[in-house]
């Protein structure tokens, strides 16, 4: 059973930074691709960013290129999202996903088929 857990959220100013980490077990699909996304109240799951965990390739939507990074650890368990610059806009629940096949855009939501529970990221001015 895969079970995916994120952390590092937090509350944080406007310009500051915080540094999200999905850790997942019983998932041995290495080389497909993970995700983060965030959900606002009233709004559809948004993507953020998101990495193929086998060669490293990333891909980030317009909003946070340039502020924030994905990585990964080689063995594929344990995914980052560095945060930078946040704004206000950067504020929700992030979610951390996992895909089983190497099919499907990696910024669609529904290429993931395992998602955890959430982490709260909160931006005040």
């Amino acid at each position: 059973q895969v079970t995916l857990v994120e952390s590092g959220g937090g509350s944080v100013e406007v310009g500051g930074s915080l540094r999200l980490v999905c850790e997942a077990s019983g998932y041995t699909a290495r080389r497909n691709a993970r995700g983060w996304f965030r959900q606002v109240p009233g709004k559809e799951r948004e993507a953020v960013a998101a990495i193929y965990v086998g060669g490293g390739l990333s891909f980030y939507s317009e909003s946070v290129k340039g502020r924030f990074t994905i990585s990964r650890e080689n063995n594929g368990n344990t995914v980052y999202l560095q945060m930078d610059n946040l704004q206000p806009e950067d504020a929700g629940m992030y979610y951390c996903g996992a895909g089983t096949s190497m099919a499907g855009a990696p910024l669609r939501s529904d290429t993931y088929d395992y998602w955890g529970q959430g982490t709260q990221v909160t931006v005040s001015a």
